[in-house]
This record gives C-alpha cells, sequence and structure tokens, in this order.
C-alpha cells in the first residue's frame, strides 16, 4: 500500500529511497557512504541527474539528485510527508527462537517507534552482539521499503526486570496475555482514544511475551509496574505472530480514530 502524498509530490511515489545518517547532510548536499554509492549507481543504475528520496530516520524526507561525483549527491527540495502513527509506540518482545529478523521487518512496516528485544524467563535465545547491526539494518530497509519517516530505534537486549525498573514510563502500557481474563486490546486502545476528550495522546508500550508465554510472576511484575493485561483474540498465536496482529490492532484504532491535534512524535 502506497502512503498519501500531497500536491505536487504524487510523481514521487516510483522514485526509491535511501536512509541517510544526520552526519551525511551536509549545507551543500547528502555526503553518500561506499555501500549507498554502489547501490545507487551499480544496482540502480542510476546516473548522475537522475533523482531518489534521502530521508534522515527521523521524520524528514528531501528530494535529491546524483551529481557527477559518485560521492555527493544535491538537495533538490524538501519534502513534506505523513507516514507516520500519531503516538510513538514502544514493543517489548521476549527474544523469539526464531523468525527475529522477520519480526523486525513487519513492526517497522506497521509503525513501530522502538523495538526492544526482551530477555524473559522463557527466553531461549541469546543474541550475538553483531545481531544487533543486522537488526538495525533490516529496519532501515524496511522503513524504505515503507516510506516511514522513521527508522526505528532498537535498543540493546534486557531483561524484563530491568526494564521494568527505568524511569519515566508512558502511562499506556499494555501486556499481551493468553489463558486468563482480559479485555481485548482493540477494545481497550479504542477506549482510551475516547477518553482523551480532544487532548494529545502519550506514548503507547505494548508488551508481548516468548513461546510458551510469560511466567506469572512477570505478569504480576508487569501490573506492577503500571502494564495493563490485554488480549489479541482467543486463539493462542506464534511469537513471531503476535507482535503483527499487536501493532496491527494498534495502528488500525489510531488511524481510523485519530484524536484532534494528533502529530508525528519521531
Amino acid at each position: 500500500m502506497n502512503a498519501a502524498k500531497t500536491g505536487n509530490f504524487q510523481h514521487l511515489e516510483q522514485l526509491q529511497r535511501v536512509a541517510i545518517a544526520p552526519e551525511q547532510l551536509q549545507p551543500q548536499g547528502i555526503f553518500l557512504d561506499r555501500p549507498q554509492q554502489h547501490y545507487l549507481s551499480r544496482v540502480l543504475r542510476l546516473n548522475p541527474g537522475d533523482r531518489f528520496i534521502a530521508m534522515d530516520g527521523q521524520g524528514q524526507w528531501w528530494l535529491a539528485q546524483l551529481s557527477e561525483n559518485p560521492e555527493f549527491a544535491t538537495i533538490v527540495e524538501s519534502i513534506p510527508v505523513q507516514t507516520e502513527l500519531p503516538v510513538p509506540i514502544t514493543l517489548i518482545l521476549a527474544l523469539p527462537k526464531n523468525g527475529w529478523d522477520e519480526v523486525v521487518r513487519q513492526t517497522t512496516e506497521l509503525g513501530v517507534t522502538t523495538l526492544v528485544p526482551l530477555l524473559s524467563d522463557r527466553t531461549v535465545l541469546k543474541p550475538s552482539p553483531n545481531k544487533l547491526d543486522r537488526w538495525r539494518r533490516i529496519a532501515r530497509e524496511a522503513a524504505e521499503q515503507s516510506e516511514r519517516q522513521i527508522v526505528p530505534t532498537i535498543v540493546e537486549p534486557v531483561t524484563f526486570r530491568d526494564y521494568l525498573a527505568l524511569p519515566e514510563t508512558p502511562l499506556e502500557r499494555y501486556i499481551c496475555v493468553t489463558r486468563r481474563e482480559a479485555p481485548h486490546l482493540l477494545e481497550q486502545v479504542l477506549a482510551s482514544q475516547r477518553s482523551l476528550a480532544g487532548l494529545q495522546p502519550g506514548p503507547l508500550e505494548i508488551a508481548v511475551g516468548p513461546e510458551g508465554g510469560w511466567t506469572p510472576g512477570e505478569v504480576e511484575q508487569a501490573i506492577a509496574s503500571g502494564f495493563q493485561p490485554v488480549s489479541l483474540g482467543s486463539r493462542i498465536l506464534r511469537a513471531v505472530t503476535a507482535p503483527a496482529v499487536a501493532l496491527s490492532l494498534i495502528a488500525a484504532a489510531l488511524e481510523m480514530n485519530p484524536t484532534p491535534n494528533q502529530s508525528v512524535s519521531p
């Protein structure tokens, strides 16, 4: 699905998007690193004068044009675009045994802002340090493909107890549970939207457990830390399916029932 664009920018839909780091933005244009040069000139076969879209992963897009110098692209103009969810969404996900790459890709497409790889009591996977770089690269590529303004932040893996001990937590926090009475996630997010009465919504956190689910102790600790138990439905979902379902429900509630004056919050 193509993101909606406005005015004279509809013709940009077919241009390739390239994520750049903030330090690549220069007063006269954009410095391109070696992989980007290879991708644009060798893979896409673009020539000097050809155009692409540069995105800084923090909300800004520019129409850029390749110069005769392969290391440099000039900025033609800024592109106004709005593809983000109205509020930042943090996904706290206990690392599954397999499929984390696809979780990163899917949740990036669905609008997640921050991904927290979690080491829970039942977590089996213990990721190597180089995994984090791989996950961040996947998120960047998925953000380019899905026309995100923001490239999601993926933090270092952390234990659930350490995460719950962090200060400055959002008011809206949910933990997905199974085999216990809990309201549906969609119902809760919609109710939260209605209760705002025109006020600007704040950040939202959603925690999803590993294979086998959360332990009772983890659920109780989460509730004590302000998380509200919610259900994703009457069926048991795989650990790599539940995050996509949760993000889809949240996105549907936020985008179909927006509150006044909502704006993107990188």
